[in-house]
């Protein structure tokens, strides 16, 4: 057994490296410290137009392998990197069947463009998701971080790259087959926390009756409107392969198929993959071969949301005396009506109601690889070539989802189609020379990307089988082809690049790069950018007088700098824009434009400029590795939308305005703690990273931005809202001069005005005590420990985070699901009164904002800590014994939990929610437009509620 031995004269060392050490060391005590010998592992790091042993690699390079991410069995490879890499926050954006995941690799860098890192698929830049590659296929994933990494892959490399390498055959290999195979059950993680009959009529009641009961409310019903509407839904997965080679060439195969009902009905996601990869020698100078992946997907009940059930009044009864349902239903004082929106409802729609969307998408990369007749210099030619088109369509009855029964048919149909092509020339010379190794790269690329998109829509179908595949059976005064929803355009890219690597002795490394971009996007003079990244590296351990020091394997210094740019602007925005506007002229219906965003002819590059220190270390024959690294990231001329004075009678226009810096440490451990094949063994991990966001400069010298929440000296993704510190309470003084007109066991907000003489405040509250509230987390990362004990092994991966805003509509003003009113469904909060004062919530029927508390808003926001379990795997491994009687490789079945356990949250103490997001911030709010938060936060919302899956799998190979 392979394990570190202490004497016993060493207790304090091992309580204090049981305490503190985050991969938590085991120790066994016997009479001889000695530490077991293991063969050290050269890692191979893919770094982008090559590869690079990890020992030598200067750039901030992270690496997850397949077989980690296929460990937590899931239908995007996104959720299994959740929590693996420091500096790479990944979050739920919809918990819709399909949706994608957020990624940002050390913070936001760009106010209104894109912010997602670029993907590359086997080397060529990838336009799908990761959602579109299947896990099963994956045999590496390495994330490049800083500028001096991701610099060789210019413009589209700005916010960050993620490498994946898919598996390939072995030259001379045997056929390979492969079945990786898991289904299981979607269960409630948790219900809303809305409240029950008795409650909500004791709400009214304490609100002074504002609402009584509707015509189909009654005091003695108490229905369940989530138990009505949620029901535990199946996800299953299937992946067929096959692999091998011959002694030039190998080759992989593989189908996969993929389903997920949701919770709520008639939702549902499938997908259809097949992947081909072929690599062939011909003779001993050249070497071509070709990667596909190509997808099917269909998703239905894209409209369909939880939200509507929410606010339904538990005191209403939805069946009829004879049982039959409800159509619609009248409560508070008859003031609302609502078309009951249940499980039954909605699957006995039939043909009245579809909403669907079918994808295909065709990822290809063809190369052609010759060495030239110098040693060490080849040329490869990298060919890609991507077609991606969707098909949606949605039809909705006559009387469907409206109180009014004769409400007209409404449907629409929309297509797009992607074309996109990459055209990449590399010169690669390799060679070592006693001590001296170089590496070198030359690259002329060209990239071309097409879009088309159309839609249309129609009202009055006349027949409910038509759905959208007809719209011209509509009369024609119905049908409508909005100028806005046809859309074209075309960009492009040219790139040079050389990137040169030398090292000495393996002590010594240097990489330096440059490239230069010129964009199709930007004005006439500005196209084109230049940028330059260089990093060093020394590895301490190789050196003489490091070897005395036997317990440190690798001990090496990095330090890189570079600038990276970003196109970030759509296609034509330096030409401006135009709006089509229908107008009466006269008796006369006619269509006029006008100007809606002014051109630019300046508008040029947003870039990055970084600097990035890190240490990387193994000790202990490597049983300890880890990094620590600081960088800072300064983005200038960042690309914006600057809206313009109302008197010029144009909106906005795009500017290069601004300056934003990300800064922060990074810190990842992983220990071998006990190895032991024919016995037990643990393995840990943990990362841990904070990154400081912060707009240093806007517009013409501005310090802020209500309209957009940009402040400078604040995060991009600040909060401009009231500051909540309690309820006005009986005897509180002030109240009267502070809030006129308002009452004991409202909300009581930061007042930052001036005072009398006699300490009384000079004014009321209004608006300019709005507080600037940054609501990035303090810090955050994740945690994995695997156990395994001969055939059997227990896995787990975790995620925390420190400090920080979560947002939660449900208990703000937007979702109007905590009005404190009545009217409606309320969240189940405690609430002021007399007897009960010290609350977080206002007192009911007090004074009022629209139709929601006086500053109600403040409500929504909570600490965002939070650590919890997001998986935990049991798996066993057939005896090799039984396997040779079926001739068979491997088998290994599991059990997997998906988000099992909240350990510690102070929104889950409150709400019993998952802590982690649902939505963006502008999605299924009943009020948008004067939220305090925007579509680029994320936030816990009214839609599809979070899963805890239980699932079953088998990985087979023969």
């Amino acid at each position: 057994m392979n394990r570190f031995y202490f004497a016993k004269t060493n207790k304090a060392a091992l309580f204090f490296a049981m305490a503190l050490l985050p991969s938590g060391m085991v120790y066994s005590q016997v009479k001889k410290d000695t530490v077991t010998k293991e063969k050290k592992i050269d890692e191979v790091v893919v770094i982008g137009y090559g590869t690079q042993r990890k020992e030598a690699v200067t750039g901030s390079v992270a690496t997850v392998k397949g077989d980690v991410l296929r460990e937590v069995p899931s239908a995007n490879i996104t959720q299994a990197l959740q929590g693996r890499t420091a500096g790479v926050d990944i979050s739920q954006t919809s918990s819709k069947p399909g949706a994608a995941m957020q990624i940002r690799i050390r913070g936001a860098r760009s106010f209104t463009g894109t912010n997602d890192p670029l993907i590359v698929l086997d080397g060529i830049p990838f336009i799908g998701s990761l959602g579109d590659i299947s896990s099963n296929d994956i045999k590496s994933i390495d994330i490049l971080k800083d500028a001096s990494a991701t610099a060789i892959y210019g413009s589209r490399g700005a916010n960050g790259v993620i490498l994946v390498t898919t598996n390939r055959g072995s030259k001379g290999q045997k056929p390979r087959f492969t079945y990786n195979s898991f289904t299981g059950v979607q269960t409630l993680f948790s219900r809303y926390p809305m409240m029950d009959g008795p409650k909500l009529a004791k709400l009214r009641a304490d609100a002074g009756n504002i609402y009584g009961l509707g015509t189909d409310e009654t005091l003695d019903t108490n229905t369940d409107w989530q138990k009505l509407y949620y029901k535990p839904a199946m996800m299953t997965s299937h992946d067929v392969g096959v692999s091998g080679g011959t002694d030039g060439g190998n080759y992989n195969v593989g189908l996969s198929y993929f389903k997920q009902d949701a919770l709520i009905p008639i939702q549902n996601y499938e997908r259809f993959s097949l992947r081909i990869g072929l690599d062939q020698q011909v003779g001993k100078s050249f070497k071509f071969g070709f990667t596909t992946n190509t997808n099917y997907t269909v998703s239905e009940g894209n409209g369909v949301s939880g939200a509507p059930i929410l606010g339904y009044s538990p005191l209403a009864n939805p069946y009829n005396p004879d049982g039959s349902i409800k159509r619609s239903m009248s409560t508070a004082s008859n003031v609302d009506q609502s078309w009951i929106y249940i499980r039954k409802t909605l699957e006995n729609l039939g043909d009245k109601y579809v909403d669907e969307s079918k994808g295909f998408s065709s990822y290809n990369n063809i190369y052609g690889e010759v060495s030239l007749p110098i040693t060490g210099l080849k040329y490869r030619l990298n060919v890609g070539l991507d077609y991606l088109t969707s098909n949606s369509g949605n039809y909705t009855g006559v009387g469907v989802f409206n109180v009014n029964a004769a409400t007209p048919s409404s449907a629409g149909r929309g297509n797009n189609q992607t074309y996109h092509w990459t055209l990449e020339n590399l010169l690669t010379y390799d060679r070592t020379f006693g001590k001296h190794k170089i590496n070198a790269v030359a690259l002329y690329s060209a990239e071309g990307t097409r879009y088309v998109s159309t839609y249309m829509s129609a009202k009055n179908v006349p027949a409910d089988f038509f759905q959208y595949y007809n719209l011209g059976q509509s009369p024609q005064a119905d049908i409508s082809v909005k100028p806005e929803d046809q859309v074209y355009w075309r960009r492009g890219l040219l790139s040079y690049m050389g990137r040169a690597m030398y090292t000495y002795d393996n002590k010594y490394m240097i990489t330096a790069t440059l490239r230069a971009d010129g964009a199709s996007v930007l004005a006439p003079g500005n196209k084109w950018h230049t940028y330059p990244a260089i990093s060093l590296g020394w590895n301490l351990a190789n050196e003489s007088f490091m070897q005395s020091m036997k317990f440190i394997n690798q001990f090496k210094l990095r330090y890189g700098w570079g600038q990276t740019s970003n196109q970030a602007v759509d296609p034509y925005t330096t030409l401006g824009s135009l709006q089509v506007t229908p107008y009466n002229f006269g008796s006369s219906n006619t269509t006029g434009v006008y100007i809606l965003t002014a051109p630019n002819t300046g508008l040029g590059w947003e870039y990055s400029k970084t600097n990035n220190f890190g240490v990387d270390f193994g000790l202990f024959n490597n049983r300890i590795t880890g990094t620590v690294e600081y960088y800072r990231t300064k983005t200038e001329k960042v690309l914006s939308g600057t809206r313009l004075p109302p008197s010029g009678g144009i909106d906005r226009v795009t500017n290069n305005i601004g300056q934003i810096e990300n800064k922060g440490w990074e810190v990842s451990l992983n220990g071998s703690i006990i190895n032991n094949p024919d016995g037990f063994s643990w393995d840990a991990g943990i990362n841990w990273y904070a990154n400081r966001n912060q707009i240093l400069a806007l517009s013409s010298g501005t310090t802020r931005d209500e309209i957009n929440n940009w402040f400078v000296g604040h995060n991009i993704n600040a909060i401009y809202d009231y500051q909540n510190i309690g309820l006005w309470q009986q005897g509180d003084p002030y109240l009267n001069i502070l809030e006129p007109g308002g009452n004991v066991g409202m909300i009581k907000v930061l007042y930052t005005g001036g005072y009398n003489a006699d300490g009384s405040p000079v004014r009321a509250i209004n608006t300019t005590d709005r507080q600037i509230i940054d609501t990035a987390p303090d810090w955050q990362g994740g945690f994995n420990m695997r156990f395994s004990y001969k055939n059997f092994e227990l896995s787990t991966v975790g995620a925390f985070q420190h400090g920080g805003v979560l947002i939660s509509s449900i208990y703000g003003s937007s979702g109007y699901l905590n009005r404190l009113t009545g009217r409606g469904n309320n969240v189940d909060v405690e609430y002021w009164t007399a007897d009960n004062p010290n609350v977080r919530n206002p007192k009911p029927g007090g004074i009022m904002s629209g139709d929601n508390p006086k500053y109600g808003s403040t409500l929504a926001y909570f600490d965002g800590s939070y650590l919890k379990l997001r998986t935990i795997t049991l798996g066993y491994n057939i005896k090799k014994e039984f396997l040779d009687d079926l001739k068979l490789s491997s088998l290994r079945i599991y059990f997997t939990v998906t988000n099992p356990l909240v350990l510690f949250s102070p929104y889950h103490k409150e709400s019993g929610m998952d802590p982690e997001p649902n939505s963006y911030g502008n999605q299924n709010q009943a009020v948008n437009s004067s939220l305090p938060y925007n579509s680029r936060q994320l936030i816990i919302g009214a839609n599809n509620p979070s899963t805890r899956n239980y699932l079953m799998g088998i990985n087979l190979s023969f």
